[in-house]
This record gives structure tokens, sequence and C-alpha cells, in this order.
């Protein structure tokens, strides 16, 4: 009779292995439930797997690089979540709803991923592991909350919270792309318009204007002056720009350098702001999750901790973990870290003294997700009119300068 091994999770949670004969996967699924337990893996001891290692090895590398080459996007992305979370909540074990995805009739990239993930889980690799072996498709975030579904047997949750979160992303993204349409044929009109006065109009405009000998105003000497060196060193700034461009890229990579930027990115107007919400909306939705399936609350953090790819966020994450190691509470910790706002400590401080922390923690994700979805709009409203009057200020300057220095000439030559 066929050996099966499997990872399971007992009714109070805790994840066990083992093996078990089997007619076939199907009655080892039965026999598990029958005990009681949760199937998170379940393969068929191959016998002859000692003979054939190379080739399974080969075909491991070749699943591997074919992957690496299948990159799904945003919206396939999002098809593969929403579509293994409703599997997995109607029932369905994590290899068959991987197997429903692998042969739906559609041609897609999330066929290939689906089949290689299942293959992965089929050879008895964790899911999250599955999922970090497949490259660029799937972020450290998208990974380490699956690890939090497995530890936790919250699995459609988790999946369906990363659904809402990359839905809120391709709606942001399209938001600030559909904004700045317009305001990129503008100014890429301005920048054609700026050539054209620098490098024609400017010169002849010198010409004409030194034959008047009178003193020009300061603003077109200015521009008069920045029009003889664009056009004599032109290739020198742009090596200069060249080497400014790739030192800074190389600084921002060291982990100082990226400490500093990731840092400052969050005190941008506008845009930091959207960050910290974004970034409190996530670990208070998540938290909420984890704790509510009995993961505890250090145990989630920890899980945070890895997921962030902020290196300013990820640090106050562990000083976060630190605190409550050493026996602090969650609202404590917050507070003595100081980053997080005090409305934010006010709700866990009611949801710690009432005993139900995963939902104060839902209702301040609730809370913030309100307030992201507020500054999302906010910002890209913001984004059209801003660069507009950018470039209208920069055309504008131009033109005042050259209109200056004609009517400087013009009324030199009335005085005459």
């Amino acid at each position: 009779m066929p050996v099966f091994h499997y990872q399971a999770f007992e009714a109070s949670r805790n994840e066990v292995n083992g093996s078990l004969e089997a007619t076939s996967q199907s009655d080892a699924y039965r026999i598990l439930r029958l005990r009681g337990m949760q199937p998170k893996s379940l393969y068929e001891e191959d016998k002859t797997t000692s003979k054939k290692t190379s080739t399974t090895d080969k075909s491991r590398v070749t699943s591997v690089a074919n992957v690496h080459l299948t990159r799904l996007n945003t919206p396939q992305l999002l098809f593969f979540t929403e579509e293994l979370a409703e599997l997995l909540e109607a029932g369905l074990q994590l290899e068959g709803a991987l197997k429903v995805i692998e042969q739906r009739q559609e041609k897609s990239p999330v066929k290939t991923v689906a089949a290689i993930l299942r293959a992965r889980v089929r050879e008895g690799v964790s899911f999250s592991k599955a999922l970090r072996d497949c490259g660029e498709s799937f972020d450290p975030l998208y990974s380490n909350l699956v690890a939090a579904g497995e530890a936790s047997g919250a699995l459609p949750k988790i999946l369906k919270r990363q659904c809402a979160h990359l839905e809120m992303m391709e709606e942001l993204r399209k938001k600030v792309t559909s904004s700045l349409v317009y305001p990129s044929i503008v100014f890429a009109s301005a920048i054609l318009l700026m050539f054209i006065f620098l490098t024609f109009l400017v010169p002849q405009l010198s010409v004409l204007l030194g034959k008047s000998g009178q003193k020009l105003p300061f603003i077109t000497q200015c521009l008069i002056s920045v029009s003889e060196f664009c056009g004599h060193w032109w290739w020198a700034l742009v090596a200069c720009l060249g080497v400014i461009f790739l030192g800074l890229r190389m600084a921002l990579e060291t982990p100082s350098g990226k400490a500093w930027s990731h840092r400052a990115m969050l005190d941008i107007p506008v845009v930091g702001a959207v960050l910290k919400t974004k970034f409190f909306a996530e670990i208070l939705q998540t938290l909420s999750t984890l704790v509510s399936n009995g993961v505890t609350i250090l145990t989630g953090i920890h899980l945070l901790h890895g997921a962030t790819g902020n290196v300013f966020l990820r640090a106050l994450l562990g000083q976060i973990a630190a605190l409550v190691s050493e026996g602090y509470s969650l609202e404590r910790s917050m507070k003595k870290v100081g980053f997080f706002p005090p409305v934010m400590i006010d709700i866990l401080s009611v949801g710690e003294q009432t005993g139900d922390i995963a939902g104060a923690l839902g209702r301040a994700a609730q809370r913030y997700d309100r307030e992201l979805s507020s500054k999302i709009q906010y910002l890209t409203t913001l984004i059209q009119p801003a660069v507009i009057l950018l470039v209208a200020l920069f055309v504008g300057v131009v033109a005042y300068s050259m209109i200056a220095g004609i009517l400087t000439s013009v009324n030199s030559l009335k005085a005459r």
C-alpha cells in the first residue's frame, strides 16, 4: 500500500509531520480529516527516489528556471491570488486548488506558475518556500504573509488581504498614470520649446541685443549665459549628470545610504504621509488576521519584520519585537518607539484593556484604510496641477527674460 508523508495542523493549531498508508491521495486526505487534522501538504513516497536523484534535481532546476522566466504582472498576480483564495475557502486543499488553476483553458503565465508551485508542494516543500523559489513574481511581503497564513491556518484570509493590497496598489498606479498623462505631454512640449529657445532663438536674440549697446537686464544676461554654456559644453553637462546619477545610485545601495533614503522618503510632503498610512494599515490588518487565528503578537511582528522592505520601518518593527519579548505590551512598545500616532496607540490600549486586541487591531486597520484612500485621492488630485504649475513657471521665466531684453533694446532705440 502506498505511503504518504504529510504536514498538518491539529485542532490545537500545532503543526505535525508524519506518514500514513492509504490506497490513494484522496483516501489519505480522508484519514487525516477523520483524525481531526487540517492537511497543509501531502505527497506520496517515491520508492525510486534514491535511484533517480540526479534526474529529479535536474527537473527541479529546470522548473525553477522556467518559473524565473515566467514573471506575473500585477493583474495576473491578483487573479492568481484571488482564484487561490476562493478555491481554498471553498474547501479545496492547496495542491488541489493549484491543480484547478493549472488546468484552466485560458493560456496564461498563471498556469505555468501554478503548475510549478503544485509540483513543489507535492515534493513536500512548504507553499511559502515554493513562492520564494519563484523569483520576482512573489515579493518578500507576499511570501512572508503566506508563511504567516500557513503558521496560523488562516491562509485564505491572508490571501484575501493580499488581494485587497494588490487591488489598492494597482488602483493607485492607474490613478497616478492617468493623472500624469496630460502633465507629461505638457512637460515634454515645454522641454522641446526650451530646447528651441536656447538653441536657435536665444543666440540670435543675443546678437540682436548686443548691437543696441545697452546693458541688458540681469535675468536676460543669465539666460544668454545658460544658452552659450549649453551650446558649447552640452557634452560635459551630460557627462556630469551621468556621473552624479551613478554616484547617487551607488551611494543609495550602501546600507547607510539605503537607510537614509528610506527614512527620507517618509518625510516627503504628501507622498510620505501616504507611505506611512499604508504601512500602518498593512501591519494592523495583518496582525489582526494573525492574532485572531492564534498567532502570538511577537510571532506576527517577526513575520512582518521579514516582509517589510523599508529599512527604517523594518528597524522599528525590530525594536517593537525586542520590547514585546521583554514583556512590554504592544501599546507600550509602540509608545516607547515613538513613531506611531497617538490615535493608533489609544485604540490598541482600549483593546488590551478589554482583552480584544485582535478586534482593536481590526478597527484601527479600518480607520487607516479609509485614511489611506483619502490621502491617495488627494495625492492623485494634486499631481496634475503641480506639474502644470512647474512647467508654467519654467516657461514664464524664460519668456520674461527674453521680453525684458527686447523691451530694453527698444527703449534704447527710442531714446536715440
